[in-house]
């Protein structure tokens, strides 16, 4: 039971040595509509390369840290004319961002608020691993203004931690939160992982106990993916690793489904979680194909239809400037752009308004298909339509990835 999916995308390779924001990208960002909502900024920097992760992440042996803040607060700055209209959420992404320590951490975030428009109810968000908080840090994030925090616990059993090839102790999850709550951090967010290779359902039912009694804000839960080209996924084809059971994933997924409903959180899409009111702001607007602009390397930005990547490459990025070279762009056309809506937004628990179903529905060469497929897929009971919006049923989000593939 795959729970993830992307949508096949067509890349246009931009020459690194010319594409820049204002050469490549300028005339879909001032685009009519292109308002962004969100920013995000990607920080490279890792203690430990997980075996599974395909983000753009390292252990940095150089000390580049501080020429990596230098570099990021000049492209905010670039980014300044075209980001008119107050912003609505932050992500500080990696990587891990609480490897640049208190003072720098505390520097990027003062750059952000200094030199991106932001709406008062903003929702600041930055990503951490336990092991890197601690008091200093826990208030440099308070201090700037930071509302939620993102742990990746994965999980707490050492067997399935370094079956995932996470270098923390498990304990570590729940000292860092203690940092954070005494730091008036006002919501936690919790990752794990299900489907790791070798796990029984037993031992995921642990975990999810162990999540449940830490009581967080907000929980994200992920079946494991083999991404191409991770370590991971070359194991896996070498028979190093095995994949867990298709039904054995599907145990798990209905066993943190169950639970966390009992403990009271409201699931708001296929595998994420909040307490009632506290969704992940940021996460939402991804599902909604809205516009937001990436910093740093290998940054990927969304607005005017037209997606483009920061290039992946921290040397490279370090000695560009003061726009960022881009080495993606993408260009969807009308149809898959319309698949791309769709995949997004049914996504979430809610659904989609029947008014955007339509309007997307009247869009793009594939219409009378994903009729087909809609209809389809409400009379087997994988969709269903209600309060006035297209949604997946309970059967239909174990198997999402059966519509969601057949409407892109």
């Amino acid at each position: 039971m795959q729970l993830t999916i992307s949508p096949p995308i067509q890349v246009q390779s931009v020459n690194p040595e010319l594409a820049s924001i204002r050469t490549a990208v300028e005339a879909a960002a001032l685009a009519p509509g292109a308002r962004y909502r969100g920013a995000y900024v990607h920080v490279p920097f890792c203690r430990h390369k997980c075996h599974y992760c395909d983000f753009y992440s390292f252990v940095d042996n150089e000390n580049r840290a501080e020429a990596y803040v230098d570099r990021l607060e000049e492209e905010l700055r670039t980014a300044q004319p075209f980001l008119t209209h107050p912003l609505e959420t932050l992500f500080v992404g990696g990587g891990t961002p609480t490897m640049l320590g208190a003072e720098l951490l505390a520097r990027i975030l003062a750059s952000v608020a200094r030199l991106l428009p932001f709406a008062p109810d903003a929702e600041w968000t930055v990503e951490a691993n336990p092991e890197t908080v601690d008091e200093s840090i826990a208030s440099a994030l308070a201090g700037g203004g930071v509302r939620r925090v993102s742990l990746g616990a994965q999980s707490f059993n050492p067997k399935l931690l370094k079956a995932l090839e996470r270098d923390h102790d498990p304990a570590s999850v729940g000292r860092a939160i203690a940092h954070l709550r005494r730091a008036g951090i006002s919501q936690i967010n919790l990752d794990l992982i299900f489907a790791v290779p070798g796990s029984t359902l037993e031992e995921w039912q642990e975990d999810v106990r162990a999540l449940i009694d830490l009581a967080p804000d907000h929980v994200s839960a992920y079946g494991l993916v083999y991404e191409p080209n991770t370590p991971l996924a070359v194991k896996l084809r070498k028979g190093i690793v095995t994949r867990l059971a298709e039904e054995d994933e599907a145990s798990q997924y209905e066993f943190v489904a169950e639970a966390l409903a009992q403990a009271g959180y409201e699931r708001y899409e296929i595998s994420n979680w909040s307490r009632p009111g506290l969704p992940c702001k940021h996460n939402i607007l991804y599902w909604e194909n809205a516009n937001w602009w990436a910093f740093g390397p290998s940054g990927a930005s969304h607005g005017g239809g037209v997606r483009w990547r920061n290039i992946p490459r921290l040397a490279t990025w370090l000695e560009s400037g003061p726009s960022p070279l881009v080495d993606e762009v993408e260009h969807l056309k009308e149809d898959g752009r319309v698949g791309e809506c769709f995949m997004l937004g049914l996504r979430l628990i809610r659904g989609m308004p029947m008014g955007r179903v339509e309007e997307l529905l009247s869009a793009g060469d594939g219409s009378l298909r994903r009729r087909r497929v809609i209809t389809a897929a409400v009379a087997d009971g994988r969709l269903e339509y209600a309060d006035e919006h297209l949604r997946l049923t309970t059967h239909g989000l174990m198997v999402a990835d059966s519509v969601l593939s057949a409407l892109i």
